[in-house]
């Protein structure tokens, strides 16, 4: 964990982020503060040093987000946390929030920042009795109110803002497949984009499927043009006080992809200073 330990203790300029986040990682909020108990359930905050990392990975829709943060969990043995996930577990489970949140879904609203937290809160409470220790969150907060909120009960140590190409990300997002037998997600979108006035060009091959499933490949409904350009607009309207939140926290890397996972994977981990952690982990598996 040495690697991961420099990260918390000292982010390297490149990161952009700033000497403050080291004093402000861990310190708690004020009772006066604290969200009313009903609706949080957090878990004891802990010393940094009795923990693994607490990190939060933002990006535009079709970004990547899940692709990379799952790999980083996988490497460093944290869980990957996505609401969205949460939110479906819940319904499955007819558990005490099941039938509110059914009747959101169904008309169509979004889930109330109290009910994300306290799902977020309580999957941690869980963790952390089964021996859990740290997380990726991934795609959450979405807004400054969940930013504030989160802020309050939970200790961030690093949000990784992950960012693409317009144009990329575009095109990520209109070669979207999923196999309707399998369920398997794939893209067929193979992205070349030629560097223009010094800047670098970008490849990102497609992700195609076996060839059992070529024929059963079906586009998600609103994957549409005009459709992705708008969701892409909301997001980066609501995404800038967020990111200047914890900017402002010294806690933000921003990350530019720079192309697709063979070439992005290796930057990422030196970024993070985490490029030497996966070279001692393969040699000692």
């Amino acid at each position: 964990m040495a690697a991961i330990t420099r990260l918390v203790k000292r982010a390297s300029p490149s990161l952009s982020v700033s000497s403050t986040a080291a004093r402000r990682l861990f310190c708690s909020e004020s009772s006066s503060h604290a969200p009313p108990q009903d609706h949080f359930h957090a878990p004891q905050r802990k010393d940094p040093k009795d923990r693994n990392v607490q990190w939060v990975f933002l990006g535009c829709p079709g970004v990547g987000k899940g692709t990379y943060a799952s790999r980083l969990c996988n490497l460093i043995g944290v869980p990957h946390i996505a609401t969205g996930d949460l939110v479906r577990h819940e319904l499955a489970s007819k558990g005490p929030l099941s039938s509110q949140l059914s009747e959101i879904v169904n008309q169509g609203k979004l889930v109330s920042d109290e009910i994300i937290i306290s799902l977020l809160s309580k999957r941690l409470a869980d963790g952390e009795a089964k021996g859990e220790s740290g997380f990726i969150l991934d795609g959450f907060p979405r807004t400054i109110s969940q930013a504030e909120i989160l802020e309050r009960v939970i200790d961030i140590d690093l949000v990784v803002n992950l960012k693409l190409q317009e144009e990329a990300l575009l095109a990520k997002c209109l070669g979207r497949r999923i196999c309707n037998q399998c369920g398997g997600n794939f893209n067929v979108a193979s992205i070349d984009i030629k560097g223009e006035n010094g800047s670098p060009g970008m490849f990102m091959a497609p992700l195609l499927p076996p060839a059992h499933c070529m024929s059963k490949l079906i586009t998600r409904s609103d994957d549409t043009e005009a459709v992705v350009k708008e969701r892409l607009r909301i997001y980066n309207e609501m995404s800038k006080p967020v990111e200047e939140f914890y900017r402002s926290r010294g806690k933000l890397l921003e990350f530019n992809l720079p192309g697709g996972i063979p070439e992005s994977w290796p930057k990422l981990l030196q970024a993070l200073n985490l490029d030497d952690y996966e070279e001692k982990r393969s040699a000692a598996a």
